[in-house]
């Protein structure tokens, strides 16, 4: 019998529309200014928190292989068919950015729009979707 903290991953899961409407808001209006940089900042640093935190619940709580990296924890998730390829490559882009949005953020660009503001809010409610199907059906 698995042990899967549904009650963390769904606190998680419930943050996603506000953080997508953030990234959708920053990306329709983009200006190149501080507040949108900041908005644009912010939505992806926590929709990496999201995905990770959310990844990782699912490979403690579903007793899959230990992950090594960020990078890994979507790795995993997409080889045990939570999401599929398409989330997959978008979300390992995304864990990418955590490093210079966490330790390198005095050299984070705000000025520019970053190509996954657009694209994101899509990505991120169909990774809420898959993630709430996969723990439906592993756990019924």
């Amino acid at each position: 019998m698995y042990y899967v903290n549904q009650e963390q991953i769904e606190r998680r899961l419930n943050a996603i529309p506000d953080i997508a409407a953030g990234l959708r808001t920053a990306a329709e209006s983009w200006d190149g200014g501080l507040v949108y940089g900041l908005v644009q900042e912010r939505g992806l640093h926590l929709a990496i928190e999201i995905v990770t935190d959310v990844g990782s619940y699912l490979i403690d709580g579903f007793i899959m292989r230990d992950a090594s990296s960020y990078e890994d924890i979507m790795d995993i998730n997409h080889e045990e068919k939570v999401f599929p390829s398409e989330v997959h490559a978008v979300l390992l882009e995304l864990v990418r950015l955590r490093k210079p949005l966490v330790q390198d953020y005095y050299d984070w660009d705000r000025q520019s729009l970053h190509p996954l503001t657009a694209s994101l809010p899509d990505i991120l409610e169909q990774f809420a979707t898959e993630v709430r199907e996969y723990v439906k059906n592993e756990m019924y």
